[in-house]
C-alpha cells in the first residue's frame, strides 16, 4: 500500500493508539493528536521507538478555531487519512444530565468530526485521494439507558457520513464509520462502574448482562479488528466502499 499520513484524533491512548500502531508499522506517517499534549508525546515517543514515524499534536477537536487553522498549523505535513477517533462518555438518566456535558459529548464526537473533514476535504481533493474514517460504535444502530448523548452523537455519524459520501462522489475520497460493540479500553472501564451505580447491580453483572449477554460470541472487540478494518478502508481495493456502516458486535445486532 502506498505510504499515507494519518490523523488520529484521541490517538495517545486505547482504540486510537492501537489503530495509529498498526498504521505506523505498516509505513504510514501518523500525527497523534490529542487534547492532552503530554500523552500525545508520551505516545509519538512509544512509536519512535518501534520505528514508526509519528508527530504528537495537542488538539481539542470541540474548538472550531483550532481545527480551521489546522491545514497551516501542521504544513507541511498534509492529512491523507483522517480517523475521527476521539470520544468521552458520561452515563446518566436525562432528568439529571448536565446540559454542558450533553453539548460536550455533541461537540467532541459529531461536531469535532465534522469540522475536521471540512478542513482536511480540500487538500483530498486536490491530490485526488482521502480515506475519512470514523469510530462509531453499536450505539450509531442501537441505544442504551442512561447514554443519550453518546448514542445521539454516535447516530449521527452515520448520517454524516451518508452525506459526505454524496458529496464527493466525484473524487477518491471515501467516508465509513466502524461500529464496534464493547472494547475494553479505559473509558469503558469507566463505564462499568457508572452503569453499575446507575443500574443499582455489581460491575461484573454490567459485564455479563449488560456488554457480553446480547453478544452471541459474548466477547469484547479487540482494537487489532478494528485496525484492521481500517487498513483495509485506506486500500485501493475499497474504493469505493463509502458511506457503510461496517459493525463489528459479536453477532448483536442480528437480533
Amino acid at each position: 500500500m502506498t505510504s499515507r499520513t494519518v490523523l488520529v484524533t484521541g490517538g495517545a491512548n486505547g482504540i486510537g493508539l492501537g489503530i495509529a500502531q498498526h498504521l505506523g508499522l505498516q509505513g504510514h506517517r501518523l500525527i497523534i493528536a490529542d487534547i492532552n499534549i503530554d500523552a500525545a508525546l508520551d505516545a509519538a515517543d512509544k512509536l519512535g521507538d518501534k520505528n514508526i514515524d509519528a508527530v504528537p499534536l495537542g488538539l481539542d477537536v470541540s474548538n472550531a478555531a483550532q481545527i480551521d487553522e489546522l491545514p497551516r498549523s501542521i504544513a507541511p505535513l498534509q492529512v491523507d487519512v483522517l480517523v475521527n477517533n476521539a470520544g468521552i462518555q458520561h452515563v446518566s438518566r436525562l432528568e439529571d444530565f448536565p446540559a454542558e456535558k450533553w453539548q460536550q459529548l455533541i461537540n467532541i464526537m459529531l461536531v469535532g468530526p465534522a469540522l475536521l473533514s471540512k478542513a482536511f476535504l480540500p487538500g483530498m481533493r486536490e491530490r485526488n485521494f482521502g480515506r475519512i474514517i470514523n469510530v462509531g460504535s453499536l450505539h450509531s444502530l442501537v441505544a442504551s439507558p442512561f447514554k443519550s448523548a453518546y448514542v445521539a452523537a454516535k447516530h449521527g455519524l452515520l448520517g454524516f457520513a451518508k452525506t459526505i459520501a454524496l458529496e464527493t462522489g466525484d473524487c477518491d475520497v471515501t467516508i465509513n464509520t466502524l461500529c464496534p460493540a464493547y472494547v475494553k479500553t479505559a473509558l469503558v472501564e469507566k463505564q462499568i462502574a457508572a452503569q453499575a451505580l446507575e443500574n443499582n447491580i455489581s460491575e461484573q453483572e454490567v459485564i455479563e448482562k449488560i456488554m457480553l449477554e446480547p453478544m452471541p460470541k459474548k466477547a469484547f472487540i479487540e482494537i487489532d479488528e478494528l485496525a484492521e478494518t481500517t487498513s483495509f478502508l485506506m486500500s485501493h481495493a475499497a474504493r469505493n466502499i463509502t458511506a457503510q456502516t461496517l459493525v463489528l458486535d459479536g453477532g448483536w445486532t442480528a437480533r
